[in-house]
């Protein structure tokens, strides 16, 4: 199916596919304040991230439905290659985790066990503040909403230098924050431990203050033979200011003997 194919519609949601019918799926998705641009090839925008598409938040097991939904119309047939950054690897690893065979291997850019007491003891008491700052602004904006609560949210992503464009971003994108937070639309009381059961590669900024991975995701992954970790000198954002050299990673590791093993 090439892009000049109308959009798939999932729950209202488009979903863009480009590419041939007989090639690997790879699904990929984004985290915030992004949207489906953030990617090249299979995309689609979470629910309640399209600013011109407003829609309550979805639970996480909602989430995870979803993407269920998704993976099954577009690769019915055979297990999906998971392309992640931000949210997308917290909801995406939800998501694998309790559908293990539709996936073949795991692509999770900078975001790794985030949320989990591992991540926190790592970090100093400085670090913990920024992050909890930042956070508990953006899920007191979701609540807000509105035309201030867009104004809040649109202040934080220049702040955090996110390369989206300001006038697609609004408050609704701020909802994983209040779920992780504030405990909105259920939280995270049903979310698993993150640990790596599929063949992952793990690319990660090194030019950040904060970071949203621990020794111990890192030391899971080194211990396998399946799995790769790059870190690469940039932001948050790697696939946009370093897109080269993410893609190449991409692309190396995928071809790999080692990123074919199944699981």
């Amino acid at each position: 199916m090439r892009m000049d194919t109308p959009a798939l519609q999932i729950d209202g949601i488009e979903i863009h596919i480009e590419g041939p019918a007989d090639g690997e799926v790879v699904v990929m998705i984004h985290g915030w304040p992004d949207t489906w641009r953030l990617w090249d090839a299979q995309r689609f925008t979470l629910p309640g991230f399209d600013i011109d598409h407003p829609r309550p938040a979805p639970t996480l097991d909602g989430m995870v439905a979803f993407f269920a939904e998704v993976v099954d119309t577009v690769s019915p047939d055979r297990p999906v290659v998971l392309m992640l950054h931000d949210w997308g690897c917290v909801f995406g690893l939800q998501y694998a985790l309790r559908h293990a065979q539709r996936v073949s291997r795991v692509v999770a850019a900078d975001v790794g066990d985030s949320g989990s007491p591992a991540v926190s003891a790592g970090q100093t008491w400085g670090q913990r503040w920024r992050v909890a700052n930042y956070q508990l602004k953006l899920a007191l904006a979701w609540y807000v909403g509105g035309a201030r609560g867009d104004r809040m949210t649109r202040r934080m992503a220049q702040l955090q230098r996110a390369p989206t464009d300001v006038s697609l971003i609004s408050a609704s994108m701020n909802a994983p924050y209040a779920m992780r937070r504030l405990g909105a639309r259920g939280g995270f009381k049903n979310a698993l431990p993150a640990r790596p059961a599929w063949p992952t590669l793990f690319i990660w900024g090194t030019r950040k203050t904060m970071m949203f991975h621990s020794a111990d995701w890192i030391a899971d992954l080194e211990a396998r033979g399946d799995c790769r970790i790059v870190g690469i000198e940039a932001g948050h954002w790697m696939m946009v200011t370093r897109a080269k050299e993410f893609n190449a990673a991409v692309l190396d590791w995928l071809g790999s003997d080692a990123a074919s093993r199944s699981h």
